[in-house]
């Protein structure tokens, strides 16, 4: 399974719990893809067996998409050894490149949390006055 797909999956599993209904609309927001782009990547899910199409039980122009039993057990499989990775490369740092790692996380996140307003556009120095920035 891609990146994609995964999140889909577990996205489906996250409402299956939730007792919600998901259609593939609410799949293609989610995940910030197209509809043609959510049609190929339910087609791909139904084929691999992580995803099963249903009518929807009030709605009988529409489709409800839910996991099978067998993606659930996949998905913690797969997210538990990566994340059982991840923790082993944290582990493995020094203290100094620990501190070095959540330092530029912390500005990295304050540069992000900014008002984009308060960002100068690319090619400009935040320091220059207006018209003195590059030609174009």
């Amino acid at each position: 399974m891609n990146e994609t797909d995964m999140l889909a999956v577990r996205f489906l599993l996250q409402a299956e719990q939730a007792g919600e209904r998901i259609g593939p609309k609410d799949l293609g927001t989610k995940l910030g893809i197209s509809s043609a782009s959510t049609t190929t990547l339910i087609d791909r899910l139904v084929a691999s067996g992580h995803a099963r199409r249903e009518d929807h039980p009030t709605d009988r122009r529409a489709l409800v998409i839910r996991p099978t039993t067998g993606s659930d057990a996949e998905v913690r499989a797969t997210l538990g050894g990566m994340h059982a990775r991840m923790m082993a490369v944290a582990a493995s740092l020094s203290d100094g490149d620990a501190r070095a790692v959540i330092d530029f996380l912390t500005r990295m996140r304050e540069v992000l949390d900014q008002d984009e307003h308060q960002i100068p556009p690319a090619g400009t120095s935040s320091g220059a006055a207006e018209g003195t920035g590059p030609s174009v």
